[in-house]
């Protein structure tokens, strides 16, 4: 096995480290990326990226799986955009079925994916603002969006409303 245990005196494993979760440039490599967005993407979804990221595509999967990595480290936990109103920026996209939840904090405990928040539109209409599961959305398959750019809740409910 390609990891370093990191264990107790009574022999508890505390820790695993990857020998390949840091490049020789000092950043996360592609498995490493993968590993953290696990729980923000289903199987299907994470299936189909591993299978692209070995594609002629493979450059374009790359670079948007660290951005996302990135994106995810760096967003808001609950509470932090609180009181922004539509000035709130939503950080992740995921979509099913013509519905559409906008993420803007995700959830401060665990790996931030029980009770994030953000704008839920699930009729085209606006939508409204209350806490979502992106564990559940991720079990019911929607998607996490790829192309989708950092934005102000007020600009998305504007384009739902036009």
């Amino acid at each position: 096995m390609n990891a370093y245990t990191i264990a107790t005196t009574s022999g508890c494993v505390i820790a695993q480290v990857s020998k390949i979760d840091i490049s020789t440039t000092g950043k996360p490599t592609f498995a490493a990326c993968m590993n953290g967005l696990s729980a923000f993407m289903g199987h299907a979804q994470t299936q189909a990226v591993k299978r692209a990221a070995k594609g002629e595509e493979k450059q374009f999967f790359f670079d948007k799986v660290a951005e996302l990595h990135r994106t995810i480290q760096a967003m808001p936990r609950t509470y932090e955009q609180d009181g922004m109103e539509d000035e709130a920026v939503a950080y992740l996209h995921y979509f099913k079925d013509g519905a559409d939840w906008y993420i803007t904090e995700k959830d401060m405990d665990g790996d931030g994916t029980e009770q994030a928040f953000g704008l839920a539109d699930l009729y085209g209409d606006g939508g409204e603002l209350g806490y979502i599961s992106i564990r559940e959305l991720v079990r019911i398959g929607a998607q996490l969006d790829f192309h989708f750019k950092p934005q102000a809740i007020g600009a998305l409910s504007e384009g739902a409303a036009a």
